[in-house]
């Protein structure tokens, strides 16, 4: 019973591996990424300079791709020679900024359908994190660190480019760098791309349809549970608490001194004001100083 249970869950892992994602699942994953666009303050950018609205919706669908060629050392623009990919991102960025009465980003938005569409999203995304260790281990066959790289940024290379997509929309925020505050997104894009290097240079023996269809389950459930109850709380949270200070001591303990010292700083450099007198110790002092005149 086991043997013809692995089967078909192999079969159903490879029948879903080779299930195309253009056009339905790339419609998906642009709808999600101009969404996020949209809640950006950038509607009335679009209305006062529509190209710069289409080239920030652009950088949020195609910027994982435009990372991925310039770290292995092609044309950044590469992917725009797919007309039928820009058309599309094209059409679902009109649609959601202009569409009248906002139709299309009313019906997009309603949350039953966004679930979908968010599901949907993190099919593309396990995919070109694949594709990405997958191109880099074909050009670099033991640089394992330029699979991860690449396979990071295919999937994440939208965060990652977040600074200079603001920038094009007249904001500049370095305190969001999505290095020093990683969303789940980008964690997640850094495992899975740490399992399919592993996967790829075979010290992993799972095959790679496995993988694929495991690592999107998991993606799937955890995007979906977190943009259906709107919680930014991380997976990874438990985990890496019991982790990282084994490893990298604990932050806590740093910031508190950090914070103390800073406190007693602050508390040397500053001097409390002397408290208010009322009005019969003004006249205390004043019946004093009298009497002392007159002696």
């Amino acid at each position: 019973m086991e043997l013809p249970g692995a089967l078909q869950l192999g079969e159903l892992a490879a029948a879903f591996a080779s299930v195309p994602v253009f056009p339905l699942f790339d419609a998906a994953y642009f709808i999600v990424s101009v969404l996020y666009l949209k809640y950006e303050p950038a509607v009335e950018m679009s209305r006062k300079s529509p190209f710069a609205s289409w080239l920030c919706a652009m950088l949020h669908c195609f910027g994982s791709y435009i990372l991925a060629d310039l770290l292995l050392g092609e044309s950044p623009i590469h992917y725009f020679s797919n007309n039928s990919s820009v058309i599309l991102a094209t059409a679902v960025w009109y649609l959601i900024f202009f569409c009248p009465m906002n139709l299309f980003y009313k019906c997009v938005s309603f949350l039953p359908v966004k679930l979908i569409f968010v599901a949907m999203k993190e099919v593309v995304r396990v995919r070109k994190i694949a594709a990405g260790v997958h191109h880099a281990h074909h050009q670099y066959h033991h640089g394992w660190f330029i699979m991860m790289a690449t396979g990071w940024v295919k999937g994440s290379g939208v965060a990652l480019m977040s600074n200079f997509e603001q920038l094009l929309r007249g904001v500049w925020r370095p305190e969001t760098n999505e290095i020093l505050h990683m969303s789940f997104p980008t964690k997640a894009s850094l495992y899975g791309t740490v399992l399919f290097t592993l996967q790829q240079t075979h010290w992993l023996p799972v095959s790679e349809a496995n993988l694929i269809f495991f690592f999107t389950m998991f993606m799937i459930v955890c995007k979906v549970f977190m943009t259906a109850t709107h919680s930014h709380a991380s997976p990874f949270a438990p985990v890496e608490g019991f982790i990282c200070p084994v490893f990298f001591g604990s932050v806590s303990s740093g910031h508190t001194s950090h914070h103390n010292q800073h406190g007693h700083s602050h508390e040397a450099s500053y001097q409390p004001p002397p408290p208010v007198k009322s009005k019969e110790e003004l006249n205390e002092g004043t019946r004093k100083r009298k009497a002392k005149k007159a002696e």
